[in-house]
């Protein structure tokens, strides 16, 4: 088994979720890149011996070796990449032809540094955007630059997090290893608001105009906008009224005993409304945090409507560190197999029994 940590490069890092859950699993920073300077000061702020590159990627990408040395291993690349859409103009469908979007400086940093492992997480709508195609392409790319690709749609609340954010998680694994990741395994208990809402500090948090509050005082713990008095639902989801859907993310209120929905970046957006479950209002910036798992310990710089977005934006920090610890448990297994294969002098190509 390794004795040294493992050591992973962050890619578009945000306010640090992801980072800080790979953190708290066992992993080493070695760099996180991350452009926008509100992020990137909420990092610099809690995490000040992080080496923190707050640099565009293209220039990341094109001066890789100011920041990475040849000498340093890196064993895992990670980040959330944004889903540009991609020309589809080449006939290849492979790297080059993601040239000019910023998966493309993701890929490319993978193929240069070739680590053991890379975790890309993204949004839900990745697995069908664009009738799959997408999709399609990125898998094509990984797969082109030398990587076998896991991939699964994970609901942070089956990990420890108050809240039904659902996430497609890519493990990448490097050709020359054996290719049995196992994603985590799901918590025994799911937990509600009333798990992490409690005795949160006290906080800035966004309001409500004051004909929104009166209209969401009528919605009970649980409820929406099919709660209202139609007359009173009508006026206020407007045309909305009249689509198709169940719309249940209108003039919502969340209750004790539920996950919260996917927090937004903004807390008080009309379709997708969180209100809290007693009071009319939307969740503070330090209960967003709490349902994002961020300790109360970490500070989020910016303006309010910033802190919100960075939050919104957020891996949840549990979520991450399950898969932190899976990828650990992988790459454990995999050097304590040619540990013992080194110690007994062997040398013959076997397929290893992992031990989960």
């Amino acid at each position: 088994m390794k004795d040294t940590k493992y050591k992973v490069l962050e890619l578009f890092a945000g306010a640090g979720g992801l980072a800080l859950g790979l953190h708290e699993a066992g992993f080493e920073a070695i760099g996180l890149v991350e452009l926008d300077k509100h992020a990137s000061n909420t990092l610099k702020f809690n995490k000040p011996n992080w080496p923190i590159y707050n640099v565009n990627i293209i220039d990341f990408n094109q001066n890789l070796r100011d920041y990475i040395s040849v000498e340093e291993s890196v064993d895992l690349v990670s980040g959330g990449f944004p889903c540009q859409p991609f020309s589809y103009a080449g006939a290849g469908l492979g790297l080059n032809d993601t040239r000019g979007t910023l998966f493309f400086e993701f890929a490319e940093i993978i193929k240069k540094l070739s680590p053991k492992v890379f975790l890309a997480e993204n949004v839900k709508g990745l697995s069908t955007h664009d009738n799959g195609r997408t999709l399609k392409i990125i898998l094509k790319v990984f797969d082109e630059i030398g990587y076998n690709i896991n991939y699964k749609i994970l609901n942070a609340n089956n990990y420890d997090v108050a809240q039904k954010r659902e996430r497609l998680v890519m493990i990448g694994i490097r050709k020359d290893l054996p290719n049995v990741y196992k994603y985590p395994s799901p918590s025994k208990h799911k937990l509600v608001l009333r798990d992490v809402l409690q005795d949160v500090p006290i906080s800035e948090g966004a309001k409500y105009p004051e004909h929104k509050r009166k209209i969401l005082e009528l919605v009970p713990p649980g409820g929406c906008w099919r709660n209202l008095p139609d007359d009173i639902a009508r006026e206020y989801m407007a045309g909305s009224y009249h689509l198709g859907g169940g719309k249940t993310g209108m003039a919502r209120r969340i209750s004790w005993d539920e996950a919260s929905l996917t927090l937004t970046c903004s807390p008080a957006q009309k379709q997708t409304e969180r209100c809290h479950p007693d009071e009319t209002r939307p969740f503070t910036v330090r209960e967003y945090a709490r349902i994002q798992t961020f300790p109360d310990s970490w500070v989020f710089q910016g303006g309010l409507s910033n802190q919100y977005k960075q939050i919104g934006n957020a891996v949840p920090v549990n979520l991450a560190k399950n898969i932190g610890l899976s990828i650990i448990q992988y790459l454990d297994s995999y050097h304590k197999y040619n540990g013992e294969l080194t110690n007994a002098n062997v040398t013959t190509q076997v397929q290893p029994e992992f031990y989960f």
